[in-house]
């Protein structure tokens, strides 16, 4: 996210003038942009002109509007935001109060006003404008007869494309059909490989199956690529990284980021942490669980306490439409943070997140434990 302007004060209002430069930074902002606050930005509108003839014709017309928020939508795969809300200013073509849709794209700047930046919104927009906080990671999930080509970023997983292929057994009288099944659903595999990944973009491209899949993949890759001299895959044959997992289904994305050998390329990102965070916490839930605990009011009562040495929260928890409500787990991150704990937000668009959500969204792990929380009435 380029910032190209901030004029806020923290804890008070103000305004940020900001620039999406990938879709991370779209579902950054969809998560900055709240009910109520305004945004600015050029967008185009339909007008009707009446004509000389005393007819009235529809023309679209560029203006810069500013609106006051209804609600936003996130396209992930048209990676489009579009804010929904009630112009502000009048001008020729839209009086106060009408509705109107902006739509952000990406390389489209916007201005973002709030009347209150509170210290999650400021961490958020501090992380979105720091390059080294993506992960820039793609991963080929495999099994017999299916690929997964999946795109990791600081805040955003995207499914580039799946690939999927009928392979006939390998015994009886369709095996003649079994190898030529297979050349073929690679080749598909290689094709997509080509058109989602660029090493210019991404630090390494994981490819992770059970068995052997991956490994033959792998080599039909690495011999394609000599015999069609595919100078991308060439020249970064020491980027690509094989891992074991247990199918070709995103499920199994979080034990590839797990695995050693990727954890050592992608280091301290958003995405790393996240999957280390919650491997911590399933392993503390199992091995000690009155040092585990889970569901809003079980954490607040083990803060209160000031048991919580990390906190595990989902972004989607801040989106709340009540202001109180959002208020209160902004208070919680920045007083676990202030009593010497640590507070990791997932990103509901990554697997981590989605797993954490299945756990009300927020979670923690104990200083010391407490096994008189089970006793608490939730």
């Amino acid at each position: 996210m380029k910032i190209v302007k901030r004029d806020f004060v923290p804890n008070g209002s103000g305004s940020v003038k900001m620039t999406p430069d990938e879709s991370d930074d779209l579902w950054v902002a969809y998560n900055l942009i709240l009910p109520g606050d305004s945004v600015k930005a050029v967008t185009v509108r339909k007008v009707l002109r009446e004509a000389a003839s005393g007819s009235r014709e529809a023309e679209r017309v560029k203006l810069e509007l500013e609106i006051k928020v209804v609600n936003v939508e996130y396209d992930k795969e048209g990676s489009v935001l579009r804010i929904h809300g009630k112009n502000t200013k009048e001008n020729e073509h839209v009086k106060v109060g009408q509705f109107h849709t902006l739509e952000i794209e990406l390389h489209r700047p916007f201005v973002l006003s709030k009347e209150l930046w509170d210290s999650q919104s400021i961490d958020a927009l501090k992380e979105a404008s720091d390059p080294s906080a993506s992960a820039d990671l793609a991963v080929v999930l495999m099994q017999e007869g299916l690929a997964h080509i999946l795109l990791v970023g600081k805040s955003l997983t995207i499914t580039r494309s799946r690939i999927e292929a009928s392979i006939p057994r390998k015994h009886g009288p369709s095996v003649a059909g079994y190898d030529k099944a297979f050349s073929k659903f690679y080749d598909n595999v290689l094709q997509a490989f080509l058109n989602h990944i660029d090493f210019k973009v991404v630090r390494c491209a994981v490819i992770a199956s059970p068995g052997f899949t991956k490994d033959q993949f792998h080599r039909h890759l690495m011999l394609e690529s000599q015999r069609r001299e595919l100078r991308n895959i060439i020249e970064n044959k020491s980027r690509i990284v094989l891992v074991h997992s247990t199918s070709g289904y995103k499920h199994s994305l979080r034990e590839v980021l797990d695995a050693p050998n990727v954890m050592n390329i992608i280091g301290d990102t958003k995405a790393a942490l996240e999957v280390r965070a919650l491997k911590d916490f399933f392993a503390m839930l199992s091995n000690d669980p009155h040092r585990a605990c889970y569901g809003p009011k079980h954490v607040e009562v083990a803060h209160e306490r000031m048991a919580v040495q990390t906190l595990l929260i989902t972004d989607e928890l801040f989106r709340s439409s009540d202001v109180a409500t959002r208020q209160r787990y902004v208070d919680l991150v920045k007083t676990v943070k202030d009593s010497g704990g640590t507070a990791q937000v997932f990103s509901s668009m990554h697997v981590s997140g989605e797993e954490l959500a299945q756990l009300t969204g927020i979670a923690a792990i104990l200083r010391f434990p407490l096994p008189d929380l089970d006793d608490i009435e939730l």
